[in-house]
């Protein structure tokens, strides 16, 4: 059952970004009055549409190629292309500074929208997210004005302060957004790791204990992931993935099957109550929803089958299976599970249910899961047994 786990790692992310306010581009450059560069900035400054800013902006990166002011148009045209949605090109510009080591707040933040809004995510990202907070805490350190009362300077300091909670809140957005995509679990834990470093005081603790968890899972260290998973539970009693890991995994090592149990009924019990997080679509909620049952479902199943080795009633476990079964028509390898194990269950009856049991393996054994293998040598077995 330890394959089924491959398939449940899939997180509706509930953080969203915070609208940040204006950035300073280019803030170590400065521009000389009459300069091929003073009209570059006047022509993109008095551009009516972002496609004619980065017509100037590519012209003068071709025509000044060796021009100590390239890497502020690198990170204009960096911005310039987010803006336009055309993350490719964004990235490629971004990167170009990065390789060039030009930083600054405003290019990693248009950077890693770049990273977020496309498919990417790598070393370039996460490394971004890592040196952020040096940036923001060099950025955001105004010198007070000559001529500022205490009142004034108070204010510009408290203005600042949020400013710089936001630019944090996004680079930790950032960073769970494209988590998800590394499907190498040593550098999930090795991305994770640099992110506590960066960031030791994190108010997303919990959300961390998670992605711990589940870098874990897929590492196949069933003791980290399960000790990470009940962090995460211990920092949110209603976190949905990870009571239904934690209970997946107790209840197929046979640990805690009471705990599991109670895990999964949680889960039973937490997700109909949920509120539909702002611009999901309605169909992918529900689809969402229904596998978070069917998992907690599958489980729950599995341990009632594994009780039943002591006390005969395999009743229960078979109308848990059939109600992940029905939960899961949109995902084949938890559904594949709930009917292998299904059939198993009708052949553990006393007499044994061999109509049943080969329907239900029939089916398992025509979808295509890790299940369909183990589905169709039982169902031979069945038959066989069945004449």
């Amino acid at each position: 059952m330890r394959r089924l786990l491959q398939t449940v790692l899939v997180v509706i992310c509930l953080l969203y970004p915070l609208s940040l306010g204006a950035q300073t581009p280019c803030p170590s450059l400065s521009v000389v009055v009459n300069t091929p560069e003073d009209e570059l900035m006047l022509a993109v400054n008095g551009a009516e549409k972002p496609e004619d800013q980065i017509a100037a902006l590519e012209k003068f990166a071709q025509a000044h190629a060796d021009s100590k002011f390239l890497p502020c148009v690198f990170e204009y045209l960096t911005s310039t292309n987010v803006k336009l949605n055309n993350l490719d090109k964004a990235i490629e510009w971004g990167e170009k500074d990065v390789a060039a080591n030009y930083a600054d707040l405003n290019l990693t933040i248009n950077l890693l929208k770049a990273y977020v809004g496309s498919s990417k995510a790598g070393d370039s990202a996460f490394s971004l997210i890592e040196k952020a907070p040096e940036l923001i805490k060099a950025e955001d350190n105004p010198t007070r004005p000559a001529k500022a009362t205490d009142e004034e300077w108070q204010k510009m300091q408290q203005e600042v302060a949020e400013q710089a909670k936001e630019e944090r809140a996004y680079m930790e957005y950032a960073f769970f957004q494209l988590l998800p995509r590394v499907t190498d679990p040593k550098k999930r834990l090795e991305y994770l790791d640099g992110f506590m470093k960066s960031y030791p005081d994190t108010t997303n603790a919990s959300q961390v204990n998670f992605q711990y968890q589940m870098a874990y899972t897929l590492a196949g260290d069933a003791t980290k992931a399960d000790e990470y998973g009940e962090k995460a539970i211990a920092g949110d009693a209603n976190n949905i993935e990870a009571l239904n890991l934690v209970a997946y995994d107790y209840s197929n090592r046979r640990t805690n099957l009471d705990k599991a149990a109670d895990y999964a009924k949680k889960v039973v019990s937490l997700v109909p109550a949920m509120k539909k997080p702002e611009g999901v679509p309605d169909d992918q909620f529900k689809t969402q929803q229904n596998n978070w049952l069917g998992m907690a479902h599958l489980t729950l199943g599995y341990i009632d089958f594994q009780k039943a080795s002591g006390n005969h009633r395999v009743a229960p476990a078979i109308q848990e299976f059939k109600t992940a079964i029905n939960l899961l028509s949109s995902n084949p390898n938890l559904q594949g599970a709930a009917l292998y194990y299904l059939g198993n269950a009708y052949e553990f009856q006393s007499p044994p249910n061999h109509k049943s049991a080969i329907e239900a393996l029939t089916r398992g054994a025509g979808i295509q899961s890790p299940w369909q293998g183990q589905s169709r040598d039982l169902l031979a077995k069945v038959k066989h047994v069945a004449g």
